[in-house]
């Protein structure tokens, strides 16, 4: 008959107890971490994404201007922005930015329309065909469509012949909600019957975008101008204005109007009358076209493309803070002479001291200076501040706003042109954001650079490892022994 020993039993049945009441613990302790991080869980995605998601791009596609923030904390409206995607096929930088839009104004709201269920929705706002991921911004009766391909703009790169890519998300969704809740936008007249250039896309594209309605009127048969113009443009003119319409347009100055003029020199002689209105406020205009004597100040060997000095104003701060160069190609040289009554004069560009003008013009055969040839330096673009608040911007060059030459200056041409007209106008904080580029930044380094990382990556790192582990295993060895 077996002895059993009752205190060896009862330790047993103790340990039994200990151990489930640790299991239990244990247990107890895992939902409750659980529930925590359910609940956790459940709090943050409630947070909005301004909170939890953060923008560590280099071109930052997920962060929002301060221009926008301006705009849409102002909204009196409610906005609906229509986002046209099939299920599943969200691209998700938009999605994150019309996060960021909901997320700033309790007037904002983003509503899906999911083209197979809705296949006609889009009909009643565009024509164009809809691209899935394009958007409607709608405010009452007031609506623009925004492409896909306006959001992904692709752009011909004329140095290496591709295309670059740069997302425009948040320019035109807040150029499309500042033009849904106002209604009085301002309104540019754009002069015609001298034969006038037509604006280029770039810069057409540009004043669209930043809602500023354009219309083309004639002074030939009006007895002034428009009193509903916010500003008048004058853009390369081919011939004279008459006398009449030189009154009109300084009469419309004096009262108080807004005149941005881009003239260069013409082919078939002086544009005299229209001259007359910077000669009103001591500023001459010299005849031939502008030539530069210095290396610096011109581009492509081509001496008549000029790369101008930039004085500090609110129309090239932004620029000079930046490093971009304006290019001027084909210009008339400006001197001011001061001392009128009708106002002030700023210079905001000018040559250098090298300059020269050649008075033969477009028959000119030589960039050499020559008899007769008028020396600089000259100013190629003047603010004129008028005694009456009236104003004028004027740049003396006809293809200053040329697509060829704004892409050589990497848009800074387009971009001094939009600041000229904000500062007529008036600025607002839908303009100037600018799209962010998508391309690949590489970094270069020199040849010797080049060599010394590779003998570090191929040759010392992988001996330096490999010594390492001789040393540790001989170490271990030498301590087992």
């Amino acid at each position: 008959m077996k002895n059993r020993n009752p205190f060896k039993a009862s330790e047993k049945s103790e340990q039994n107890k200990t151990a489930l009441r640790g299991g239990a613990y244990s247990l107890a302790i895992t939902a409750v971490v659980l529930a925590i991080l359910i609940v956790v869980n459940i709090f943050v995605s409630a947070l909005p994404a301004t909170l939890t998601k953060y923008d560590i791009s280099s071109a930052k596609l997920y962060s929002i201007t301060s221009n926008t923030k301006v705009v849409v904390n102002a909204l009196e409206q409610d906005v609906t922005i229509y986002w046209i995607v099939q299920a599943g096929e969200e691209d998700d930088v938009i999605e994150n930015l019309l996060a960021k839009y909901e997320n700033l104004s309790e007037h904002i709201q983003v509503v899906k329309k999911n083209p197979d269920v809705f296949p006609t929705f889009a009909e009643q706002y565009t024509d164009e065909t809809v691209s899935n991921n394009s958007l409607v911004v709608e405010c009452g009766e007031r609506s623009r469509f925004i492409s896909y391909d306006d959001i992904y703009v692709q752009e011909a790169d004329i140095y290496s012949y591709t295309y670059t890519t740069s997302f425009d998300g948040e320019g035109v969704i807040t150029s499309a909600i500042d033009y849904v809740v106002t209604e009085d936008l301002p309104q540019l007249y754009v002069l015609e019957g001298h034969g006038e250039s037509e604006i280029p896309a770039t810069f057409s594209d540009q004043i669209e975008k930043e809602n500023i309605e354009m219309t083309t009127f004639s002074l030939m048969t009006a007895d002034a101008v428009p009193e509903e113009a916010d500003c008048v443009m004058i853009y390369a003119p081919a011939s004279d204005i008459s006398e009449q319409e030189r009154d009109m347009l300084a009469a419309y100055v004096d009262a108080g109007g807004k005149l941005l003029v881009m003239a260069g020199p013409a082919e078939d002689g002086m544009l005299e009358n229209l001259y007359s209105l910077l000669a009103d406020y001591g500023v001459e205009a010299n005849d031939g076209i502008v030539v530069e004597g210095d290396r610096e100040h011109y581009a492509f060997q081509m001496p008549y493309v000029l790369l101008p000095d930039m004085a500090s104003n609110e129309i090239t701060d932004p620029l000079i803070e930046n490093n971009y160069y304006v290019f001027m190609p084909v210009s008339m040289g400006l001197t001011v002479q001061g001392g009128s009554q009708k106002g002030t004069v700023e210079e905001l560009l000018t040559t250098s001291s090298s300059a020269f003008s050649k008075i033969a013009g477009y028959d000119l055969a030589t960039y050499e200076k020559e008899e007769g040839d008028i020396d600089g330096p000259f100013t190629l673009a003047v603010s004129v501040e008028g005694n009456n608040d009236g104003k004028i911007v004027w740049f003396a060059s006809s293809y200053f706003l040329d697509d060829m030459y704004n892409a050589y200056s990497s848009g800074a041409n387009a971009d001094m042109g939009m600041n000229a007209l904000s500062s007529l106008v008036g600025g607002r904080e839908a303009m100037a954001i600018r799209s962010k580029s998508l391309n690949y930044n590489y970094l270069t380094i020199s040849e010797s650079a080049a060599s010394t990382l590779k003998v570090i990556m191929i040759g010392v790192f992988p001996l330096l490892y490999l010594g390492i582990g001789i040393y540790v295993i001989l170490r271990r060895r030498r301590l087992q022994k």
